[in-house]
């Protein structure tokens, strides 16, 4: 088995059965997948965002962004900020209240983390933290660069 194919597989598991619904619940959250996804990419950024950054993020169009922003504004749990580097334009944020239901919403998922790896020892789990944000930083380079025209020679860092 490649490492795409364990990539997939890692990725597709937060989506089985009712997990989403599950954390949701235990968290006493009352969103769909897509807004708590703007929330999770909001939290994630730890500064506010344009919506085509958040679009970018969740792979999807403006428009579909900016429909769930509207809601999650009417109940008060983003707000529309200004950008410092262009007053014209607004940028995302939580308000206190978003940031108390993303901040519920992790605590469940990375508590199932946790117990998944209870039984690894200090230095495993530090070496899986460091091996994948290395593989994030290095594969992120490497789909920047394709996406961009050029493709990187081996061993380029």
């Amino acid at each position: 088995m490649g490492s795409f194919t364990v990539l997939l597989q890692l990725r597709t598991l937060p989506n089985r059965g009712q997990l989403y619904e599950q954390a949701i619940q235990d968290a006493g959250v009352a969103l769909d997948r897509p807004a708590m996804t703007i929330l999770v990419i909001l939290d994630a950024a730890e500064h506010p965002l344009r919506v085509g950054e958040i679009a970018a993020r969740m792979q999807v169009v403006g428009p579909h962004v900016t429909r769930h922003l509207n809601s999650l504004e009417k109940r008060a749990i983003i707000k529309r900020v200004p950008d410092p580097d262009d007053q014209r334009a607004r940028l995302i944020a939580l308000t206190s209240s978003g940031q108390r239901l993303v901040d519920g919403y992790t605590a469940i998922v990375n508590g199932w983390f946790n117990a998944a790896l209870a039984q690894w020892s200090a230095h495993d789990r530090t070496e899986l933290m460091r091996l994948l944000t290395r593989l994030t930083s290095d594969l992120t380079t490497r789909f920047d660069a394709v996406a961009t025209g050029g493709t990187p020679a081996e061993g380029d860092d």
